[in-house]
């Protein structure tokens, strides 16, 4: 049949643990709550951004293509920089863990929900971890910055989750 030979020709090059891992960044929009000043108007467009090198091929499009969160509209952005990132609300971030602390301080103040899969991502202020455990795809929260950066984060994502915690001081 030629359409399914076409159709797997332009399918995503993405391996199977970075599709869920896409699964689980448009469902992150079900379960988090931005302040209302983070669209800047009423149509524009929830905005998943991916900072570095994209590891989701053409499968985080696809997911979100046509969806609708509290009437934004979803789309992805591909950012090489953080000072590229104007409007985001959630941001993959896919670089070396020498960067991550400068990209997060970058970060700071802005309602920006900011996930990666980088080892130390959340000892340097990072919000939500993908961690791998029983070859599941497991999610660690750093409430700390969410909470700094106004975001709201459902009771029933953090039942999934575990909570990490810098520990007394």
């Amino acid at each position: 049949m030629a359409y399914s030979t076409f159709h797997l020709s332009a399918q995503s090059p993405a391996s199977p643990e970075y599709e869920v891992k896409a699964v689980f960044l448009f469902n992150f929009t079900q379960f988090v709550q931005w302040p209302a000043n983070s669209f800047p108007t009423d149509q524009a467009p929830l905005v998943i951004g991916i900072l570095g090198e994209d590891p989701f091929g053409t499968y985080l499009k696809e997911t979100v293509l046509g969806e609708k969160v509290n009437g934004h509209s979803m789309i992805v952005q591909q950012y090489t920089n953080v000072e590229e990132i104007k409007t985001c609300h959630i941001l993959f971030i896919n670089l070396p863990e020498t960067r991550l602390e400068q990209v997060v301080e970058n970060l700071k103040g802005r309602n920006i929900l900011t996930v990666s899969d980088a080892p130390g991502f959340l000892e340097h202020g990072g919000m939500i971890r993908f961690f791998t455990r029983n070859n599941k795809i497991q999610l660690q929260i750093n409430l700390e910055p969410s909470k700094e950066a106004n975001l709201v984060i459902s009771s029933k994502l953090l039942r999934l989750s575990k909570i990490f915690s810098r520990g007394k001081k």
